[in-house]
């Protein structure tokens, strides 16, 4: 079967620099719902589209086509008597964007009194190379296609 609008792929993937240093490997497949489902990214999407189970592919991404650009606006420096005690580098809190959107941002540095926060995707700003292997296509269920997501193994749990 090959890889089209509403089948569910299973993958292998590795993510490198564009000098081929490793940043991630899974180690469980990657499942998704194709078709615009915004389950991965829109260029892997794109590449995969018309494959099959056993091919293989390598993607070279600029960040505007992975994670996107970093936003300075996204990067906080908020006092750290304004957090809980046991505040940690590497801990992650909701907050909100300038906006007032609710927002994930990541403990990057704890200074002194104060706390260093980043919202930016870990890979945002960042040139990539996706290497994938597609181990797995099959039609989507109609409750998968209702809920815009894989369930069961791999997939999503309700």
């Amino acid at each position: 079967m090959k890889i089209a609008k509403d089948t569910v792929v299973t993958l292998q993937f590795k993510v490198a620099e564009p000098t081929g240093k490793l940043i991630e490997a899974s180690r469980e497949p990657m499942v998704y719902l194709h078709g615009g489902y915004n389950n991965t990214l829109p260029k892997i999407e794109e590449a995969l589209e018309g494959r099959e189970s056993g091919d293989e592919i390598t993607l070279n991404l600029q960040p505007e086509d992975a994670f996107g650009a970093r936003d300075p606006a996204l990067e906080r420096t908020i006092p750290k008597s304004e957090f809980p005690p046991g505040v940690k580098v590497g801990g992650q809190l909701e907050g909100r964007t300038d906006g007032g959107e609710p927002h994930v941002f990541h403990v990057m540095k704890i200074k002194g009194d104060k706390v260093l926060l980043d919202g930016n995707h870990p890979l945002a700003g960042r040139a990539l190379r996706f290497s994938l292997k597609v181990t797995g296509v099959r039609e989507a269920s109609a409750e998968e296609l209702a809920h815009g997501h894989v369930h069961g193994e791999h997939g999503h749990h309700h």
